[in-house]
């Protein structure tokens, strides 16, 4: 009996270490693809989105790293590599595109649907009994919903 409840919360970790696993590569994807754009924006407000898609790569790569590292806090491994990436992220590509109203669209549309991602993995974090994960995915949806808010408040 006493051996239950450990197998219980091992279960429970791995299942959340799989979801963890998971949003971190749909937040590396993110972080990825704001790069793009912010290396390759050209035309109306460069300057503003050169810099606001450089913020959300950065805020992104902040939001791997906390998942990353309750990964880890739970027993498990982190698995940010590219193998994990192609085999987990929802969006891996990211068109050739040069027009700063088609990098708004991209990037605030990639944003809106990794927090839709989070979001959904506060309620299962709370379904393990997990308040601590679920804060984390908490946190990074309160700045997810700030960034889409900038992003998309650039589109026509």
């Amino acid at each position: 009996m006493k051996n239950a409840p450990k197998k219980q919360a091992s279960l429970s970790n791995a299942s959340l270490i799989a979801l963890l696993n998971q949003s971190l590569s749909e937040l590396i994807a993110l972080k990825l693809n704001a790069k793009q754009a912010h290396w390759n924006v050209k035309g109306k407000n460069f300057q503003q989105l050169h810099e606001l898609f450089d913020q959300v790569a950065t805020e992104a790569d902040g939001f791997a790293d906390l998942v990353a590292e309750r990964v880890v806090q739970l027993g498990g491994i982190a698995e940010g590599t590219i193998a994990h990436l192609n085999k987990r992220a929802s969006d891996t590509t990211y068109p050739a595109v040069q027009e700063s109203e088609k990098h708004v669209k991209l990037v605030a549309g990639a944003i809106t649907a990794t927090a839709m991602k989070m979001r959904a993995a506060i309620d299962t974090s709370a379904e393990h009994s997990d308040q601590v994960t679920a804060d984390i995915f908490t946190e990074i949806t309160r700045g997810l919903d700030k960034l889409a808010w900038f992003v998309s408040s650039h589109q026509a």
